[in-house]
């Protein structure tokens, strides 16, 4: 039975209290059509079309010029320089059309001829170009050597972020060389590659712009590296004053996992800008920088120890800078909102025990929830509701998972205290004994669309996602209408909602978007992506969505009971009769 009546769901009442320079070298390839065609890509000129964007749209020049290159990248651009100067190293740069590129369009193809496994180690070399600002070389770790690294560091000073993640075959040595060439950086992606103390050490002593760092999976790093990232025993001063992002999961100690709690809480300690610490040890971290029991830590010789880090952070109480966190288990609230009040995204998990504390969740800046129910039972979504009556007014993102919708105005309730979202998630479980359609027939359309529940627009939601356990075979009729009725008017009164995903919900979608579109305003005029994967759809409905002047690229179908063979046919048809630019799934 429901606890609230459609009244109180309306007015809200229904919420408890709650180098050097070499040689000149010969220009490569700058008299050819190709170098007027990258002259051209640096203009950035466009035939895009903005009249009918869901319509196929001309290619920017930009894209189109460097996939010509990307196309003759061997047999034009780097064929001299390969049987010419591929193995000299003597100069800083290589003269050529290249220089002329503007940096950004330098990274996308690298990006594009990694992705298209087109890139060489002599096409590398060329687009090493001195007024680079950002180089990713992710997109082709076999080819990243000690000599590639040399040439980054003597042609790419002014380098601001550098991404070197998977490329293993650099040895710590020329890593270190390369960070101590790199002063100006301020983002540094270092995982699964060689990385260790002395590597960190030279990152802690030369990058002191650093704002993000990726350690995460470097086998070499030890628990006491991170000491030598965030302290310079050399000059006995703290290192990184800028950090903000440290990534370093995989790091685990080889034998007892004290010496990483100690290592994170001497981070947390000595970073006075870190927001941001990923490692699967931080609760423990915190718990210890709480209760501030020291005593039993055994400080790294050449070292502060930890009481002495923690008496030049404490103030009245000692609280942290981060704002953002993961992992926070249900016990732990009230500890991670005491260390650091500061944050505005959290990832809560909850377990089968008995209800959380929601009391103690005091983030006033909070803008990003997520909740996870890791139990075999679940909670109820009411559960949720003293939540977001404390703080839905503030929340910006809300992502609920493995609760259970067992009160039908649970969801419409929790959408009413968070009128600022521009995104929501949530992938429920039924209500216990489900009511099944008889002869396996569809569930039938739940009645009374007209039903607003929803008392405010949501002006700034751009993306959307709700799902049912795939188990779900029908909804109680009131829960299936309450549902349905929530959703148009959601939908309707989202005009700048951009992807929405509406998955295995087990009633009809077709009045739902009948009300969704018969309603004035800009309803779905911004949607780009749609999946309504194994849910009630009909085809009608769909080609009515298809006429809409909106910017839909991506439509999944998967798993659509009332989809057909001839359904997804037509609908292709449909696709390339009015030259839709619509990838569609469906099987």
């Amino acid at each position: 039975m429901c606890p609230f009546t459609e009244q109180e769901v309306r007015s809200g009442n229904f919420l408890p209290s709650l180098g050097k320079v070499g040689p000149a070298r010969p220009a490569i390839g700058t008299g050819s059509r190709g170098a007027q065609l990258l002259v051209r890509a640096q203009a950035g000129w466009s035939c895009c079309c903005s009249q009918m964007p869901k319509k196929k749209a001309v290619a920017p020049l930009s894209t189109l010029c460097l996939g010509n290159v990307a196309r003759h990248m061997q047999s034009v651009w780097v064929k001299d320089y390969s049987e010419n100067y591929l193995d000299e190293y003597q100069f800083r740069y290589v003269m050529g059309p290249f220089n002329e590129l503007a940096g950004c369009l330098v990274q996308d193809l690298l990006q594009l001829l990694g992705e298209s496994r087109r890139l060489t180690r002599a096409a590398l070399h060329l687009l090493l170009v001195p007024h680079l600002t950002a180089l990713s070389l992710r997109c082709c770790p076999g080819l990243v050597s000690n000599a590639i690294t040399q040439l980054i560091t003597v042609r790419c000073q002014n380098l601001s972020s550098l991404d070197l993640n998977g490329c293993s075959r650099v040895p710590t040595a020329a890593l270190v060389d390369l960070l101590e060439g790199l002063p100006r950086l301020t983002k540094l992606g270092l995982a699964e590659t060689q990385a260790n103390t002395q590597v960190l050490a030279a990152v802690g002593s030369g990058c002191r712009r650093l704002r993000e760092l990726d350690l995460s999976h470097c086998r070499k790093v030890a628990p006491d590296s991170l000491l030598h990232l965030a302290y310079d025993q050399t000059e006995s001063a703290l290192c990184c004053p800028a950090l903000r992002v440290l990534l370093a999961q995989g790091i685990e100690p080889k034998a007892h996992s004290q010496d990483l709690v100690r290592a994170l809480a001497f981070v947390l300690l000595a970073l006075p800008s870190l927001e941001f610490l990923a490692n699967s040890h931080v609760r423990e971290a915190l718990c210890l920088l709480h209760t501030q029991q020291f005593s039993g830590t055994q400080g790294s010789p050449g070292f502060p120890s930890l009481e002495e880090l923690a008496r030049r952070r404490q103030g009245a109480r000692l609280t942290l800078p981060l704002r953002r966190v993961e992992e926070v288990e249900e016990p732990f609230l009230a500890t991670f909102c005491a260390v650091c009040p500061e944050v505005a995204e959290a990832a809560v998990s909850l377990s089968d025990g008995p209800g959380a504390s929601w009391g103690s969740l005091a983030w006033s800046r909070l803008t990003q929830l997520t909740v996870h129910c890791t139990g075999h039972q679940g909670r109820g979504l009411a559960e949720m509701l003293p939540v977001a009556q404390g703080l839905g007014a503030q929340l910006r993102s809300l992502s609920l998972h493995g609760f259970c919708y067992d009160d039908a105005f649970s969801f419409c309730a929790l959408l009413n205290c968070c009128p600022k979202l521009t995104a929501f998630s949530s992938h429920l479980s039924p209500p216990a004994g489900p009511v099944r359609p008889a002869d396996g027939e569809p569930a039938a359309e739940p009645p009374d669309w007209e039903l607003d529940l929803l008392r405010h627009p949501f002006p700034k939601l751009r993306h959307f996602s709700l799902g049912l356990a795939s188990s779900c075979e029908a909804l109680p009729w009131q829960h299936a209408a309450v549902l349905g009725a929530s959703l148009a008017s959601l939908l309707s009164h989202s005009p700048r909602l951009e992807t929405l995903a509406l998955l295995s919900l087990p009633f009809s979608l077709d009045g739902v978007f009948q009300k969704v579109l018969a309603a004035p305003g800009a309803a779905l005029r911004s949607l780009r992506e749609l999946s309504l994967a194994e849910s009630q759809v009909s085809s009608p409905t769909l080609h009515c969505l298809l006429a809409l002047d909106n910017e839909l690229r991506s439509l999944d179908l998967a798993g659509c009971p009332a989809i057909h063979r001839r359904d997804y046919d037509q609908l292709l048809r449909t696709v390339s009769k009015d030259r839709l630019e619509l990838d569609i799934a469906w099987q």
